[in-house]
Parts: structure tokens; sequence; C-alpha cells
């Protein structure tokens, strides 16, 4: 069962961590993989010692780790497009567009 859902929640973690339109989505990204990852680890040492494959759960950590990789990049390039959109509206804020416009 873990292993099934260690592959789950690496997957979503995955998917979810290419919706950068919302810091909200990279992060939850971010908390699934991780789950992926801990289920997973648990998962391989439980088919290990139960004699059975390890496959889903080798995937689920797997995918964890490379969710956790893109959630960790998708969060830092969601921050720095905020602060970047904050810079720029701060510098049009102040610009005379009067002459340009005319």
């Amino acid at each position: 069962m873990k292993s099934i859902l260690a592959l789950v929640c690496g997957l979503l973690g995955v998917i979810l961590s290419f919706f950068t339109t919302n810091v909200a989505f990279p992060i939850i990204a971010l908390v699934l993989a991780v789950v992926g990852i801990v289920l997973g680890a648990m998962g391989r040492k439980e088919a290990k010692a139960a004699g059975t494959g390890t496959g889903l759960a080798t995937a689920g950590f797997v995918l964890g780790i490379i969710g956790a990789v893109f959630a960790g990049i998708g969060v830092i390039c969601a921050i720095a497009c905020a602060a970047a959109s904050s810079a720029v509206e701060d510098a049009v804020s102040g610009l005379d567009l009067s002459s340009i416009l005319s």
C-alpha cells in the first residue's frame, strides 16, 4: 500500500511542480514529493522484508526526488517573478509618460 501511495504522491509532485502560476502549487508539489520519498523508502524496506518486488516503491521514490527538485526550482522561479514584477511596477510608476505619449 505504501508503494502505491509513494508512486501517486511522487507523480503528483512532478505534475504539480510545473504549475507555477501560483506559489501554492510548487509548495504543495514539494510536500507531496517529500511524502513520496518517505513512503517510497518505507515501501522498499517493507517489500524487501516481505520478499516481494520493490518496483512501485522505487518508482515512487525516484519520482519524489524528481518532483522535489522541480518543485524547488518552481518555488524559486515564482518568488523571483513576483519580486521582478514588483520591481518593474515600482519603476514604471515613477515615470512621466506624458511626453512620450503626446
